[in-house]
């Protein structure tokens, strides 16, 4: 007990709108459910949670989280509720304006107990068929100054070699089951496994296999509470890593924003325990891309240069090529058109530097000639925003890539399509504007990506000055018809 008020929990309290005395009947309730039916908690107890800072024993922590996530409809994980472990008091100024909400960086005893609890609590919303909203997000300055140190100090610790004693990891999320070693056989199968989901991402988006990649991911989490030989529990973080950023990415696709920078965060921590921190930079970067896509550039370009201090001195030229075009975009959304050509210069010097000597990273395989040109086409597409003239340029690059595009990754497919369309609007050309825009809508019916519908809703606006046109007209009242509800009611489909 620390005699100071938990505000984590207090915010959380707030929110849910329970009286005290229905929190600890709910607490009693749910604990029965989950297997406790000895656990009494009163009226005085949860007060003593709240305003003395008193950290209830287990199974109570996660009981709390498992109904605050159901009450509140997204993620509520232990450290949320102020309940951080090693002695360490969970407060918080404001809910709106955190100091490292999640204790950034954890120790590496804590990440896969962080992973387990939080795709177990991302389980629970997802059988339940809750949306996850009210979250916020993290900002990018403080998730670099939280990690910036960390990052310096190298590779995560990944256990003796050779050793296989278990790990006790701390009660987690309520999709656990009993842990056992692995051997290579299974971490193989695991492996296989991601780039079975990551390919179904790249064609149909990220709605249809989330659920499936978060369920892995947990089991994984599980497999982690087991110290295996080195080589097996490196390959095991790595999975965990590789899970983690398509969780994320797929979180991100579907609109569900603090979710999916959790996800990239635990994908960070995990490429670091198994030594890949070329991983571990790339996985930061996908914060960073989020970031652009939010409007946010500038906390974009904060957590890129994070993502290269974290990429260590190891990594490829292709994955710096990568890096870059990220970079361009957020300078493009800022305006800054001198900046992003030069980024896209360096980002095209480093491309054509990687003379292919060794193999890459699985990760990095899917970045292609083609997905450097839909990455230059979405630069010059937003710059064009500012500087009309940039339009061409992005016309052309769109052009390159999808020429390119013959691998099934029909959601890159569509973002070039919507990319040439609004390209060509903004150049006047709405002929050419509304022929891609047509073979992006098409595409779109058979894809689970809300990002996509982001980006249509972009170009929708461009429409407006073209909207007399009988073609232009048709479209748009296709787009209109097409756009899911709650897509349809945000900015850009009011009178654009």
């Amino acid at each position: 007990m620390t005699g100071q008020p938990n505000t984590r929990l207090s915010d959380l309290f707030g929110l849910a709108g329970w009286s005290k005395g229905e929190l600890a009947r709910l607490v009693n309730r749910q604990a029965a459910a989950m297997g406790h039916p000895q656990l009494a908690t009163d009226t005085s107890r949860v007060r003593r949670w709240i305003d003395m800072g008193e950290i209830p024993r287990d199974p109570v922590p996660r009981v709390l989280a498992a109904l605050f996530t159901e009450r509140l409809g997204r993620v509520v994980t232990i450290e949320d509720l102020g309940f951080v472990r090693h002695g360490r008091a969970g407060r918080r100024r404001d809910v709106r304006h955190t100091d490292n909400p999640d204790a950034l960086p954890w120790a590496p005893e804590r990440t896969a107990t962080v992973l387990t609890e939080f795709t177990g609590m991302d389980l629970m919303l997802n059988r339940r068929g809750l949306m996850s909203a009210g979250a916020l997000l993290t900002t990018g300055s403080t998730i670099t100054s939280a990690m910036h140190d960390w990052f310096r100090t190298g590779s995560g610790n990944t256990g003796a070699p050779g050793t296989s004693d278990a790990r006790p990891a701390d009660p987690a999320g309520l999709d656990r089951y009993e842990a056992a070693p692995i051997g290579l056989q299974e971490v193989e199968e695991l492996e296989a496994s991601v780039e079975v989901f990551r390919a179904w991402d790249a064609a149909k988006g990220g709605g249809l296999q989330r659920k499936a990649v978060v369920g892995q991911l947990n089991e994984v989490g599980g497999m982690l509470a087991y110290r295996h030989p080195e080589t097996i529990q490196r390959r095991l973080w790595g999975v965990a890593a590789n899970l983690a950023v398509l969780a994320g990415w797929m979180s991100h696709d579907v609109g569900l924003e603090p979710t999916a920078q959790k996800y990239f965060i635990i994908a960070a921590h995990a490429a670091r325990e198994g030594g890949d921190l070329p991983r571990a930079g790339e996985a930061l970067s996908r914060c960073a891309r989020q970031m652009v896509h939010l409007g946010r550039p500038d906390e974009a370009l904060d957590l890129l240069q994070l993502a290269k201090l974290g990429s260590g001195e190891e990594v490829l030229p292709r994955t710096r090529a990568m890096l870059h075009t990220i970079e361009a975009w957020a300078h493009a959304s800022m305006g800054r058109g001198q900046a992003m050509r030069r980024t896209l210069g360096e980002a095209e010097d480093l491309f054509v530097s990687d003379k292919g000597d060794g193999p890459l990273p699985v990760w990095m395989q899917t970045f292609k000639s083609e997905d450097l040109y839909g990455m230059q086409a979405l630069a010059y597409r937003t710059l064009a925003e500012h500087e009309p003239s940039a339009a061409k340029q992005a016309q052309y690059f769109a052009q390159k890539a999808l020429e390119l595009r013959i691998d099934g990754r029909e959601r890159s497919k569509i973002f070039d399509h919507l990319s040439m369309a609004s390209a060509c609007f903004i150049a006047d050309d709405p002929e050419q504007a509304d022929r891609y825009a047509r073979l992006a809508l098409a595409a779109m019916g058979s894809n689970s990506s809300r990002r996509t519908w982001d980006r249509l809703r972009e170009m929708y606006r461009l429409t407006g000055r073209y909207a007399s046109y009988s073609r232009i007209k048709d479209l748009r009242e296709r787009i209109e018809y097409a756009m899911p509800k709650d897509q349809s009611k945000k900015p850009g489909l009011s009178g654009a």
